[in-house]
């Protein structure tokens, strides 16, 4: 079946899809701070690959519409570096929901969020999309959270244990995916950071600094390569599929 991309194609092209068996997949990021080393866009790098991976794979069964990605959201731990772009997560939720009646009036059977940023406050607003798209009797929405079982432990050992932001998990994916954003000289420089944002955030910390990370990063970006990002990437896409099958089922 194929893949098409919503902003590549022409509302006649739009109204002549089998819309009712199409899925849709939204990626999800941040403007955010990504240590000394990646680009700001790099939760967005991320949510498309997982998002064309996932939609490649879905596509042995069913249509799949990849949408325009949604660059912009709550990001307050990284509120203080330059670039990090903010908004409320009710903005968010508000989004997300008013996506889904817009792709529900359209006639398309599931939407499903490809989601690469991990703030708090972020994921909060997610599920409760979630949860007013299904009270408002809209398409499924369904998005598999990274930071909860089972997806988490698919994604190595880094990712584990909460040290993942601009670390060794996320620079493979961009060295994969787009790597002349990536500060390669400055990223093989860089020491390790074990101080884990997952324990942080249980612990009350609410920023990068309070956590433990002065230059935004954490985990180890100097032992990423463009191998590992594959295979992670092959990760996201099986993740994606099986929580959409699931949702069908």
């Amino acid at each position: 079946m194929p893949v098409h991309e919503l902003a590549q194609l022409t509302w006649e092209e739009v109204r002549d899809l089998d819309r009712a068996h199409s899925i849709v997949v939204l990626p999800v990021g941040a403007m955010e701070a990504h240590g000394p080393h990646l680009p700001l866009a790099t939760d967005i790098v991320i949510a498309g690959a997982m998002a064309r991976a996932g939609a490649r794979r879905l596509a042995a069964r069913h249509a799949v519409l990849i949408l325009p990605a949604l660059a912009y959201t709550a990001a307050s731990f990284a509120a203080k570096f330059n670039g990090t772009l903010s908004v409320s997560a009710i903005t968010v939720t508000a989004l997300i929901v008013d996506l889904a009646r817009s792709l529900s009036a359209q006639g398309f059977r599931l939407l499903a969020i490809a989601n690469a940023h991990l703030d708090p406050e972020h994921l909060t607003a997610l599920h409760e999309a979630v949860k007013l798209a299904k009270a408002d009797k809209l398409l499924p929405v369904v998005f598999p959270d990274l930071t909860r079982r089972p997806w988490g432990s698919r994604l190595g050992e880094e990712f584990k244990s909460g040290a993942c932001h601009a670390g060794q998990f996320e620079s493979s994916i961009v060295l994969r995916e787009h790597p002349s954003g990536v500060r390669d000289k400055i990223r093989r420089t860089l020491p390790a950071n074990p101080q884990s944002l997952s324990e942080a955030i249980k612990s009350g910390k609410r920023t990068f600094e309070e956590a433990g990370g002065p230059r935004a990063y954490f985990g180890n970006p100097a032992a990423a390569s463009a191998e590992e990002g594959s295979a992670l990437v092959d990760a996201l896409g099986g993740i994606l599929e099986e929580a959409v099958v699931e949702a069908m089922a």
